[in-house]
């Protein structure tokens, strides 16, 4: 389960982390500045853990980072850091998870985003989430939206939806 909490890409959200990159043409959805693209977010090897320990207690919290590219295994656009924390003990859990994306080439510059995520104690791999964006830096100041986090595979996918 603890390993599972890790590849939240996003922000990983989970990060969030989420924690993921596929195609970084980003689109603007409007004449206003707002960018529309994927990318695929991939866990850096840290500290696993040990999975025999107990589960998370409350305040417990922990790290992990990712490096984003543009398409599975393709071109590195950027890289993550996640921290969550436990906010709820129990059958589910509460996880909260604040992140920070960083994006290279075009667009360019950090987006950050949070998330509370529910996960059961049996939960194999987490759901579907969405990461809300807090705001950004370059390209992406002042940003408000979404980032749609889904495990695909050994990948995150992060589907982006940024707004001024």
């Amino acid at each position: 389960m603890f390993r599972s909490f890790r590849r939240i890409g996003v922000l990983g959200v989970c990060a969030v982390a989420a924690g993921a990159f596929s195609a970084v043409a980003a689109v603007p959805a409007s004449a206003a500045e707002a960018f529309e693209f994927t990318v695929y977010a991939q866990e850096v090897p840290g500290d696993q853990g040990d999975e025999s320990a107990p589960p998370p207690g409350l305040g417990d919290s922990f790290a992990f980072a990712d490096d984003l590219f543009r398409s599975k295994g393709g071109e590195q656009v950027g890289r993550d850091g996640v921290t969550c924390t436990v906010v709820r003990v129990g059958d589910p859990g509460d996880f909260l998870c604040v992140g920070t994306f960083v994006l290279v080439g075009e667009p360019a510059g950090q987006v950050t985003g949070q998330v509370m995520l529910t996960i059961g104690p049996s939960d194999e791999e987490i759901s579907a989430f969405d990461i809300a964006v807090t705001g950004g830096t370059g390209d992406f100041e002042g940003a408000r939206g979404t980032i749609r986090s889904t495990q695909d595979g050994d990948y995150s996918r992060m589907e982006f939806h940024i707004t001024d």
